[in-house]
């Protein structure tokens, strides 16, 4: 019999009930200290102050008024959205997902207004996480994401990732509108496409008219030490998606653009019922008023360094558990070479949460404002559980 909640992920037995900072405490009285951050979401940890009183003021006040009308906080959130970044505009929607479905639509109205509606595939890479709506797992496109979910939406092309020649014939294809990618793959295993990458899949977008599109729903808002990952190559998209982080753990997301690119997204294209509702965006203001602050994101970097530095410590110690940790900033992955899933249990049993990717990688995603001391915790915790994995039975 099919259960009340529809069983489509493997829970752990664990059901929190308060959080402070990087600790989460569980309903029986334990203490785990988290370095999932609910999939990067928890940018700056749990019950923040600040994210606290900006959403109680806010529920005092107004919840929901719908996009009917104007809606102040939604346009303090875009005014600093667009300040901080490539962007001229910027549509809020309540998740990452949703933000993909915008993009796409997006990248092939743009090309339809200017009379060329040939021009609808979009670029994707093996690897890749973009959600999981049509859109999103057609351009994903991997057997496991699409399995069973067909016919799936068209126009969307798969190529293999790091592959330089096989994109540079793609790209001069007259049917491609964009290319859409992960500064650094997430659920793909913490994989970053090297600077030098990302500027030539904008010089190629360049040459050829197309779009650029950008996915930051995990690696943006501070998780690397800039706002955002691609800022490391110096190099700006066209679109970008945006989500988790820049809600601090309240459901919100966005799409950024540049006036270009979302030029024909007209009064009608478009919608959202709950899409920056006056809550979201009390707190999406909160969080970007401290993580778009360049001192803050300057501890992310060092802090970053100091989790990293520990990590391959922790490689070396352990070789016969790690393999290579990756990725930039408070966004790392421990490259296992045993089957990541013993690793997260082991980790589990010293009260240390963990988060699971490809290619047997245990993702690292503190909040960006982790302690020192609770880093320094964090690691003394996976030594004991990398050393428990391989003590003799």
């Amino acid at each position: 019999m099919i259960p009340p909640l529809l069983p489509t992920y493997n829970r752990a037995p664990l059901a929190f009930e308060r959080g402070e900072g990087s600790w989460l405490v569980e309903r029986g009285g334990g203490r785990y200290l988290d370095l999932g951050a609910g999939i990067a979401v928890n940018a700056l940890g749990h019950a923040h102050p600040a994210l606290v009183e900006a959403l109680t003021a806010q529920a005092g006040a107004v919840w929901h008024t719908s996009n009917l009308y104007e809606i102040p906080a939604q346009q303090r959130l875009a005014e600093r959205l667009v300040e901080a970044t490539f962007a001229d505009t910027c549509f809020f929607t309540n998740s990452g997902t949703e933000a993909c479905e915008l993009a796409v639509k997006m990248a092939r109205k743009h090309f339809s207004a200017q009379g060329s509606p040939e021009r609808h595939v979009i670029l994707a890479f093996t690897g890749s996480f973009h959600g999981r709506s049509s859109a999103g797992i057609a351009a994903a496109g991997s057997e496991k994401m699409t399995a069973g979910f067909g016919p799936l939406l068209p126009g969307f092309r798969h190529l293999p990732f790091g592959d330089h020649a096989a994109f540079e014939a793609a790209i001069r294809e007259p049917d491609v509108a964009a290319v859409i990618l992960e500064p650094v793959q997430g659920e793909g295993g913490i994989v970053p496409v090297p600077d030098q990458c990302l500027k030539g899949v904008r010089e190629a977008c360049d040459q050829v008219g197309a779009l650029m599109i950008l996915d930051e729903v995990q690696c943006g808002m501070g998780r690397t030490g800039r706002l955002f990952a691609h800022e490391w190559a110096g190099v700006a998209p066209d679109i970008m998606m945006v989500a988790k982080g820049i809600g601090g753990g309240f459901p919100l997301g966005a799409l950024l653009a540049t006036e270009a690119a979302a030029s024909a997204m007209t009064a009608g294209t478009h919608g959202s019922t709950y899409g920056g509702n006056p809550l979201a965006c009390a707190v999406g203001n909160a969080v970007v008023e401290i993580v778009a602050d360049e001192a803050f994101l300057s501890e992310v970097r060092r802090k970053g360094g100091l989790l990293r530095q520990g990590l391959e410590g922790l490689v070396a110690a352990h070789p016969e558990v790690f393999e290579r940790v990756q990725g930039a900033g408070l966004m790392l992955g421990l490259r296992c070479r045993i089957p990541v899933a013993r690793v997260i249990e082991a980790a589990c049993a010293e009260s240390l949460l963990l988060v699971p990717a490809a290619n047997e990688t245990a993702r690292i995603l503190p909040a960006l404002n982790i302690e020192d001391a609770d880093i320094r915790e964090a690691l003394d915790r996976l030594d004991r559980a990398a050393a428990a994995v391989t003590a003799p039975a």
